[in-house]
């Protein structure tokens, strides 16, 4: 990837982001960034507010204060939409539709990667084979192969993924390196919550560590 003219602005960035649940405090206020060709590792102790970060960051959940820009433009719910994929502890797939209806289905709701097929995405997660399998007869791990399949599809230049690695073998781990290694090379950028030394790609990465609230 060509390096970017100093210029430009983050792909991703937030200032004085906070948020709180029942005016207790979960987060913040919180200022990073994230360039393209970047990951951000968010680390902390359970309870420290990663998921919820990253549901404030996809629209999920409202900030109570601070501002979250992508590209330089206000990250409107349009904005957001166009340039997020969301990769959290569910799966969000339909459990009586196939795993390649899944796939066509969220292609068609969202749009897709330019070149890439749903069967092609499959054969990447190792599912090869697993096409005509309906998504409840999947195990835990299955399930997660099929939702990076479904990430990897994804136009989406800015992944948000929570605990990627969870309920994956050492394969697993690997191809979740190598798909956001591939999608840095492309422009993107990753923001990744993690457990564990080996949780985290090999790739140029800042750091965001969230300490509980007091």
């Amino acid at each position: 990837m060509a390096d970017l003219p100093p210029d430009h602005p983050p792909l991703l960035a937030a200032r004085g982001l906070a948020f709180a649940r029942n005016e207790e405090p979960v987060f913040g206020p919180l200022d990073f960034s994230v360039d393209a060709g970047e990951a951000l590792l968010v680390q902390g102790d359970n309870g420290a507010g990663k998921t919820t970060l990253l549901r404030v960051l996809a629209g999920l959940l409202r900030a109570d204060a601070g501002e979250i820009s992508i590209d330089g433009r206000t990250a409107s719910v349009a904005l957001r939409s166009q340039a997020i994929s969301y990769l959290g502890h569910l799966p969000a797939l339909k459990a009586d539709l196939s795993a390649l209806e899944n796939l066509d289905f969220l292609c068609g709701l969202n749009g897709r990667r330019r070149g890439q097929l749903p069967v092609n995405a499959m054969g990447i997660v190792g599912l090869s084979g697993y096409e005509d399998a309906l998504v409840r007869q999947l195990s835990a791990g299955q399930k997660k192969r099929l939702s990076l399949a479904r990430l990897w599809l994804a136009p989406s230049p800015l992944w948000l993924l929570d605990e990627p690695y969870a309920n994956l073998d050492l394969d697993g781990i690997t191809l979740v390196n190598r798909m956001v290694q591939a999608h840095l090379r492309d422009g993107g950028a990753a923001l990744l919550t993690t457990h564990g030394a080996y949780a985290a790609p090999p790739v140029r990465t800042r750091m965001l560590v969230l300490e509980r609230a007091a």
